[in-house]
Formats: structure tokens, C-alpha cells, sequence
């Protein structure tokens, strides 16, 4: 192994221990949903945005507020409504009418943690005013643009089976989301131990372990990640082979892809993989890591035809052949 893979390495097993850390006070309060908490871990590592759908009562909300005690940041719930403005997520100017002078009042997506809840409920105007923020990292209000801090990361829900009163967020804005998770119910043993949990009346503390600029400091050893050329290869031949499944033997998926994956795709599997690697102690990246994250950065990214609808084919199909078709370096 390379001198500084090795190094890297070492720092990402020290840095490693404290993300562990985070994760055991999470546990504290959420009890199973591993792979939910698991993903946020890569969010809050590879600096990405994530949408999670799910219906009611899976904590969704209580394990993004938990993960915002367990590393001491400002957290914000922000409840999307079909009355919300934009004012009332990134803030407006206040007229004083004694001075004649307007002020500037920030609105609550001045935190490092935002919780958007329900976000498919509020109309696009107020949508499209925080996947800006999310872009950019940055509001503006009035002549004054104001940067957001950091960290930033926006967690958002959505409820999959109420549509109605509801606004869709488009391809395009989903595309902003590092990655879409789909939360499951937990089994009955799990449901046995929520119930055990949380039917005692008590608060359950969570210790603050980590800070923003700890986190910060985890990201440098994260980009240092090593990434072999081979598996570079591999996320490019992932990507292109939901553009261009013809040219991996994949025909039979030509008439169910409308879009395939934007370059995006491959900037954020790199980048999720890398964080999944840090999770696992290494140094460098596999292409376990790329497949066991695969999905979650490329189901919102592939768009299907409505012929694909009518065979009942999802993306998540799609993306299952790819993974099996493309050959693993």
C-alpha cells in the first residue's frame, strides 16, 4: 500500500472513533433504522443534501433532531405548508418606520442543520428559495447576500402516500439532493424496543460529541480519500450505462430511460463513496462502496418513460440491472 494511503488511512481510523461516537448517542434515542443514521453520516461527511420519504411515525424528524444534538450545531425545523413564503424560510427586510431604514431579519435557514419537513407541501416558489440556499450556499435579501454557515445541510421529508394538497418537486430540484432515501418499517423485535423506549415517559440525553469545526476538519481527511483509476472507471461506465444502456448490453432498458444520470451523478457517487469508506476506516475507496451507496445517490437521478410505468418498472429496477450488467473492477 502506498505511503500515503497508509497515512490517510490512519487518520481516517482516529477520525473514525468519533464518528462511531456520534452514532452509539443516536442509537441511544433511535432504536434500529441503521441505514437511515448510517446515510446521514455520509451526508454530514461528504458536505451533500438528503431527501428521505417515508410514511408518518418512522422518526425521520426525531433522528435528524437527535443527529443535530449529537454534534452541538444550530438545528431548525422548518414545516412546509402551502401558505409558507419565501420570507418565511430565508428572511426579508423589517422597514423601522422611526429611521426610515429597513433591517435585515434572517429567516430560520441560518442553521447548520434544517430540517424540511414535508417539503413536497409548500408550492414551488418557496421550494426553488431553499434548493438555492442548497446550491449555493448562500441567501440573499435585498442588496445583501448573506453566506450560509457551515457546515449546511438540509434534510428534508416527504410522505409518499398523502398527494394530495401536494407539489411535487420537480427532476431538476431532486437533482440537488445527494441522495434519496426510502425508510422502511422496522421489524417486530426493533418495533418491541421503540415501544419499550419510548412509552417510559422519560428524555433520553444525548451527549454533544462533535462540533462544526471537528466535522470541517473530517472533511480534508475525507477528500483525501484515495480513489483508484479502476473504480473511477467503474462510477463513470455506472453513470453513462443509464445514458447509454445499448452500449452495455443492456438494450432491453433503451425505451424505459427517458433521463439517465446527470454528471452530478458521478461527482456525488465519488463523493458518497469516499464517505462510506471513512465510515468503514479506509483509507481508500472499494467498489462495495460505490454499489452499497449506489442506489441511493442514482434513484432519483434516473427518470423512467411511461412505457416503463406501464410494465411497472421503477429506477430502482433499472439501476439493479445496470449494477448487475456493469463489470466490477
Amino acid at each position: 500500500m502506498d505511503e500515503s494511503i497508509r497515512e490517510v488511512s490512519a487518520q481516517v481510523k482516529e477520525a473514525n472513533a468519533t464518528m462511531q461516537e456520534v452514532m452509539r448517542e443516536i442509537g441511544k434515542v433511535i432504536v434500529g433504522q441503521q441505514y437511515l443514521v448510517d446515510r446521514l453520516m455520509v451526508a454530514l461527511l461528504a458536505d451533500g443534501h438528503i431527501l428521505i420519504e417515508g410514511v408518518p411515525g418512522l422518526a425521520k424528524t426525531l433522528s435528524v433532531r437527535t443527529l443535530s444534538q449529537a454534534v452541538n450545531a444550530k438545528f431548525q425545523r422548518i414545516q412546509f405548508t402551502p401558505d409558507l413564503l419565501p420570507a418565511d424560510v430565508i428572511g426579508t427586510l423589517v422597514y423601522n418606520p422611526k429611521d426610515g431604514n429597513f433591517t435585515t431579519k434572517k429567516g430560520p435557514i441560518f442553521a447548520s442543520i434544517i430540517l424540511a419537513d414535508e417539503i413536497n407541501r409548500a408550492p414551488s416558489k418557496v421550494q426553488s428559495a431553499l434548493l438555492e440556499a442548497m446550491q449555493e450556499r448562500q441567501v440573499t435579501i435585498g442588496d445583501t447576500t448573506f453566506p450560509l454557515p457551515k457546515p449546511f445541510l438540509v434534510l428534508a421529508t416527504q410522505n409518499p402516500i398523502e398527494q394530495e394538497g401536494t407539489y411535487p418537486l420537480p427532476e431538476a430540484q431532486v437533482d440537488r439532493f445527494m441522495l434519496k432515501l426510502i425508510v422502511t418499517y422496522p421489524n417486530k423485535k426493533e418495533e418491541k424496543e421503540i415501544l419499550e423506549r419510548m412509552s417510559g415517559g422519560k428524555t433520553i440525553p444525548v451527549n454533544p460529541v462533535l462540533d462544526p469545526e471537528k466535522i470541517l476538519a473530517m472533511r480534508e481527511i475525507m477528500h483525501r480519500i484515495y480513489v483508484d483509476e479502476k473504480v473511477k472507471d467503474y462510477i463513470i461506465d455506472l453513470v453513462f450505462a443509464t445514458r447509454e444502456p445499448e452500449h452495455y448490453k443492456l438494450d432491453i432498458l433503451k425505451p424505459l430511460i427517458s433521463y439517465g444520470a446527470s454528471p452530478r451523478a458521478s461527482i456525488m457517487l465519488t463523493l458518497a463513496a469516499k464517505a462510506n469508506a471513512f465510515l468503514r476506516g479506509r483509507g481508500y475507496v472499494t467498489p462495495d462502496d460505490v454499489k452499497q451507496i449506489g442506489f441511493d445517490v442514482l434513484r432519483h437521478r434516473v427518470l423512467v418513460t411511461y412505457e416503463a410505468e406501464a410494465e411497472e418498472m421503477t429506477s430502482e429496477n433499472i439501476i439493479q440491472q445496470v449494477f448487475e450488467q456493469v463489470e466490477v473492477p
